[in-house]
């Protein structure tokens, strides 16, 4: 009787366990659990047996299949970033809840120069944005929030933007 009720028990826990979602990571996790909610920047979902909801950024998503009807929904490509060379492959992400479930690596800077240049503010601003996408590529990372962003002015002619470092 014993080895029966084990035997059903070990059935309904595998059974249950099929119908979670798979969440794939692009750090190569796989998360067992229930998608709750997909937003703009966020997947919202809840760890298989818990009821508390969990958010992470859809950029740290690769794919999600769905344990009820087994399909798969791709959420988004792998950014690749080897080398400083990569620097436009580097996301700038201006909202804090698009970093849920990246890794913080370290604060970076991208700044032009002053009062000797031949940029327009607007030139500026772009050079100082490829400057900081250059500084995360140097780290290995593929994306840049955005925690401050100075336009050229005629007090203070260069563009400066801050922002920190994130990778899978």
């Amino acid at each position: 009787m014993q080895k029966i009720f084990l035997a059903l028990a070990l059935f309904f826990s595998v059974a249950v366990s099929a119908q979670n979602d798979k969440i794939y990571m692009h750090n190569g996790k796989v998360i067992d659990g229930t998608v709750v909610q997909i937003g703009d920047f966020t997947l919202v979902f809840k760890y298989a047996n818990e009821d508390a909801e969990q958010t992470v950024s859809k950029y740290a998503v690769e794919k999600i299949i769905y344990g009820k009807s087994g399909r798969e929904e791709k959420v988004t490509d792998k950014i690749s970033v080897a080398s400083k060379d990569d620097w436009e492959n580097v996301v700038i992400l201006e909202d804090k809840s698009e970093v849920a479930g990246l890794t913080k690596v370290d604060e970076i800077k991208g700044k032009t120069s002053g009062w000797i240049s031949y940029r327009t503010g607007a030139g500026k601003d772009k050079k100082s944005e490829e400057r900081l996408k250059q500084g995360a590529a140097e780290l290995g990372c593929q994306f840049v929030l955005v925690t401050a962003d100075k336009d050229p002015s005629l007090v203070n002619p260069s563009s400066i933007k801050k922002g920190i470092a994130y990778k899978y």
